[in-house]
């Protein structure tokens, strides 16, 4: 499949896309010295998406977890 670079409006400056034979939009391009703070949140986004059906915990249970570890550490024999 043969894919064509379609350069975005004015006001998206550092973003184009990659087109199939009809122009639909099937991959983005984007200038990392422009845009790298907006890809960090498309990469958060994308692991919150790939954790959803995770295992959760209660942040009582996290907290727990971590007061009894932090007590742990600061002892020596």
């Amino acid at each position: 499949m043969l894919m064509q670079r379609k350069q975005t409006p004015p006001q998206m400056p550092g973003v184009e896309f990659l087109v199939d034979g009809r122009g639909r939009r099937k991959s983005v391009l984007i200038d990392l010295e422009t845009h790298g703070e907006l890809w960090d949140d498309v990469f958060d986004a994308y692991l919150a998406a790939s954790r959803k059906n995770e295992p959760r915990e209660s942040l009582a249970a996290v907290s727990s977890k971590l007061t009894r570890s932090s007590g742990k550490r600061g002892s020596r024999d």
